[in-house]
């Protein structure tokens, strides 16, 4: 037996990471450990920092509903104050004095005769706990693209997930590789300072107007007074992120209008903010609103009118120490490589490191031999004692904060029935999750990754198998509901 079995091991101090350990503490489980390979909290807004970083929905939604923030200086908040936010709330609901940074997983395995956890820990270390919480988010593996030279490039590389806050780009020669909602962005700020700009584009994105604008003190100072003025605010945004979402994307077949509708608007943004109409073409998606995550910006689009921005949409034949070779056979001269290539979801990041259930199971071939699921998008079958928090079928809405509530909702039923029986064990059962899984499956059969042209969008949406397994395709209102309602014999207790 060891020498010391901790309540819970959180792997992640990311905003899911610290939600799971305040609701732990409000459960009585004290005895947490938070293990983070970065070197503070945050996840994903501690470690991207490029310019322009803002969050991309507005910043009312993107909060703990029990612990909103009255000081967003913006409606769409710039990343630092993400990143504060997530250090206010680690620090007031005291979870911080819980977190090990700099600290790898390399593994986890179920211990069936002790009936815990042995966390492997990169060096060497180990350490046990009753429970076993992944919170290593969604966006936590940057994707590095396996272009032929890459390596030979003698300039300076740079990835927007590992940004360098002393690179001076006045007057480069510069290449940005993506234009997903990073680039979106990222291309805004930096074209200005540089001498030239060639962005690389293998796929086009939807984008629609950004109402933002900054949020005037007095109004903060409202929000602050009166709480229910802030909650209204954040109920209108959370209406019109959840009629985008599962009006337009989850119910594409009975609403195709209101796609094609927000797809007109999108298309009309463009119209008026590209002068050229050759680029308007290239700028143009080919696939549905909606297979691929849109995104909300007024400067992307005009930063193209620039002299000095071109957008190249050949596929990259190679790279070469001085630039950038396309398929035509032309060659960019560079000095400065941007990788604005987002992240590797499904083949890596699921688990992000390995998990071994009972009896040798391990969680990566079961998802990948026998489809991607996960009950309620929290639980596997074989695997006690287990949350997962960035699962299958988990993601709800647009915004990250309504997935983590739903799962702290779902953890507080589920271990209040454990504490009332004084169960070591939970585990759920393979009838429970089957039948979640084909119901999440035969939700899909309405939605635009169906019946939607997804064909060309090479969204993360996909897994490699081509199936649309990371939305929950039910309303916010449904994974709430269910995350307080779910039946308890859904479970196996012992």
């Amino acid at each position: 037996m060891p020498d010391h079995i901790h309540d819970a091991a959180i792997i992640g101090a990311g905003f899911g990471g610290i939600g799971a350990a305040i609701q732990l503490r409000q459960l009585g489980r004290d005895d947490l450990v938070i293990l983070e390979r970065e070197s503070d909290l945050g996840g994903t807004w501690h470690v991207n920092r490029y310019p322009g970083l803002a969050v991309d929905i507005p910043s009312s939604t993107y909060s703990y509903s029990f612990e909103p923030n009255p000081h967003w200086s913006r409606l769409y908040a710039p990343g630092a104050e993400l990143k504060a936010y997530a250090e206010h709330v680690a620090t007031k609901y005291d979870v911080r004095r819980h977190m090990r940074f700099d600290t790898l997983v390399e593994g986890a395995v179920w211990d069936e005769d002790q009936q815990h956890w042995t966390v492997n820990i990169a060096g060497g270390g180990r350490l046990h706990a009753r429970l076993l919480l992944t919170a290593t988010g969604f966006l936590s593996q940057p994707a590095v693209p396996d272009i032929a030279g890459i390596d030979s490039f003698t300039g300076t590389i740079v990835h927007t997930t590992r940004w360098d806050d002393s690179l001076d780009l006045d007057g480069r020669r510069a290449a940005v590789i993506g234009t997903g909602a990073t680039a979106v962005q990222l291309i805004p700020e930096i074209a200005p300072r540089l001498a030239e700009l060639t962005v690389y584009q293998r796929t086009a994105i939807w984008v629609t107007p950004k109402q933002d604008g900054a949020i005037p003190r007095p109004v903060q100072k409202m929000y602050a007074r009166v709480p229910l003025a802030q909650r209204a605010v954040r109920g209108l945004g959370s209406g019109i992120l959840e009629l985008m979402m599962v009006a337009g994307v989850l119910n594409y077949r009975r609403t195709r209008p209101l796609n094609r509708a927000i797809e007109k608007i999108a298309l009309g943004h463009l119209a008026r903010q590209v002068k050229d109409p050759e680029t308007r073409r290239k700028l143009t998606p080919d696939y549905s609103f909606g297979c691929k995550r849109p995104t909300f910006s007024n400067t992307y689009f005009p930063t193209f009118n620039r002299d000095n921005v071109h957008l190249e949409t050949n596929p990259i034949a190679r790279i070469e120490p001085d630039g950038i070779v396309t398929a035509d056979g032309r060659k960019t001269t560079i000095d400065t490589l941007v990788l604005a290539t987002g992240f590797n979801l499904w083949d890596t990041n699921f688990p992000a490191f390995e998990v071994i259930g009972r009896d040798g199971k391990d969680l990566g071939k079961f998802w990948r031999e026998q489809k991607f699921q996960a009950y309620e998008g929290v639980a596997v079958p074989g695997f006690p004692n287990f949350v997962s928090l960035n699962s299958p079928y988990s993601y709800s809405g647009l915004s990250y904060f309504t997935t983590i509530e739903s799962q702290m909702r779902h953890m507080k039923r589920l271990l209040g029935e454990v504490d009332r029986g004084g169960a070591a064990t939970f585990e759920v059962t393979d009838r429970a999750n089957a039948t979640f899984l084909a119901r999440m499956q035969d939700n899909l059969e309405n939605s635009v990754f169906v019946n939607g042209d997804c064909g060309t969008s090479r969204s993360y949406y996909f897994n490699q198998h081509g199936e649309a397994t990371l939305l929950r395709p039910t309303s916010t209102i449904n994974a709430f509901r269910e995350a307080s309602r779910f039946p308890l014999e859904d479970y196996a207790y012992a």
